[in-house]
């Protein structure tokens, strides 16, 4: 018997994931959020899980709400064995929940019931985790709350970002359902309630999430930047423009000097302090209106940046 399934995915995040599953298994259908404005020119842009079932061949499906009764005929009318989801971006509502004989399971970038939300690698990174992973779990009404069936983990290094995090993690989401998927569909996987006392919730990310605040530890400062690159970005103000930073080396010496105040500039970028008194070197930023550079080559297009305190508005 060949099992039908249905792929519910959006971002970049769940494409090796789908393919993956394609390359050993029947697609039947893949659903996926709705096309939408992309650039200066707002020009309507699928998402990449849906260009990825175009490419494949797969039928797909982008409804803008999936808890409508419409939507959920049209994947009911399919006759799926199983759902798999991964960073779908919807919450699938108990009907749909019920149409598969074998249930809605649920690829989570991160070490379930730490981090339930929409941006559980950014908020791994930005609350200094020194691990994170990947849950396969079944879908439940509330958010990310089902049993847990398997997971794999990873450490967070100093050197990783959200960008090399998120796609390691995507890899070994792809690994892990492979790896599961057999025992799921004769019906010999366990299924661990999760600890809802152990539950932490990571939201999606917020403009006021992007703003660094200089008066934090040199570590939390660190971690915050490299937990918003390459995307949205963290930011803060110089001279009363808004200048972006992707990148700092971990925090390393000390300094007397206000919160904020470049102490000076290095080879690498601009040495900052921070709340702690520690120092953080920045590497990497974008002025407003301007190309990203190296922070050293934008440290050296400004006389006298030593002294200069950032995070003040005008």
């Amino acid at each position: 018997m060949t099992e039908t399934i249905i792929f519910m995915g959006t971002p970049d995040f769940s494409v090796p994931i789908l393919e993956k599953l394609h390359e050993e298994y029947n697609v039947a259908m893949v659903v996926s959020q709705p096309d939408k404005p992309v650039g200066r020119k707002r020009v309507m842009t699928p998402p990449p899980v849906a260009q990825a079932a175009e490419a494949l061949g797969i039928p797909l499906f982008q409804p803008e709400r999936v808890r409508d009764e419409a939507a959920i005929a049209e994947i009911e009318d399919v006759g799926p064995d199983l759902i798999i989801t991964a960073a779908y971006g919807q919450i699938l509502p108990k009907a749909l929940l019920e149409v598969p004989r074998l249930g809605a399971i649920n690829v989570h970038a991160s070490l379930l019931p730490r981090h339930r939300g929409g941006a559980p690698i950014h908020r791994a990174i930005m609350e200094g985790d020194g691990e994170t992973g990947v849950t396969l779990m079944y879908m439940a009404e509330g958010l990310d709350s089902g049993d847990v069936i398997s997971s794999t983990s990873t450490e967070i290094r100093d050197t990783d970002d959200t960008g090399s995090l998120h796609d390691r993690l995507s890899q070994m989401g792809a690994g892990l359902l492979m790896e599961t998927l057999p025992d799921i569909l004769e019906g010999r996987n366990g299924r661990v309630p999760q600890d809802g006392s152990a539950a932490t919730v990571s939201p999606n990310i917020s403009k006021s999430d992007e703003r660094l605040d200089w008066s934090q530890d040199a570590r939390s400062v660190f971690n915050h930047i490299r937990g918003l690159s390459p995307w949205p970005g963290a930011y803060t103000e110089i001279d009363g423009k808004r200048l972006k930073v992707y990148g700092a080396n971990p925090p390393e010496g000390t300094s007397q000097d206000a919160p904020g105040t470049i102490v000076e500039a290095t080879p690498d970028g601009m040495k900052v302090a921070c709340g702690d008194g520690g120092l953080l070197e920045v590497t990497e930023v974008q002025l407003a209106g301007k190309k990203r550079t190296r922070a050293s080559e934008f440290a050296a297009g400004r006389q006298g940046i030593a002294g200069t305190v950032l995070g003040q508005v005008e």
